[in-house]
């Protein structure tokens, strides 16, 4: 899956967990919880959803690593890359 195709898995799993969000002017550099109510159980049903949808084990340990959608993404392609991108 490409960079483009996990930020947009990340945006669906987002309105799903926090549909009253505007998304539209997040940036993709600042903090998730800085710019969206999301407290740590919101937290973790990401973690869940990518578990779900794309068997992706995320160790607590890394979990810093899914602070901004940059780092997400970053963090997420080398486990996805052969994953199949999402259908539209």
């Amino acid at each position: 899956m490409a960079p483009a195709d996990i930020r947009q898995t990340i945006l669906g799993i987002l309105e799903r967990i926090a549909p009253d969000e505007d998304l539209s002017d997040l940036d993709d550099s600042v903090a998730f919880r800085d710019q969206m109510e999301l407290d740590s159980m919101d937290f973790l049903d990401i973690v869940m959803e990518l578990r779900k949808q794309h068997r992706v084990q995320i160790p607590e340990s890394d979990y810093e690593h899914l602070v901004t959608m940059d780092s997400t993404v970053e963090y997420l392609t080398p486990l996805l890359k052969d994953a199949p991108a999402p259908v539209s």
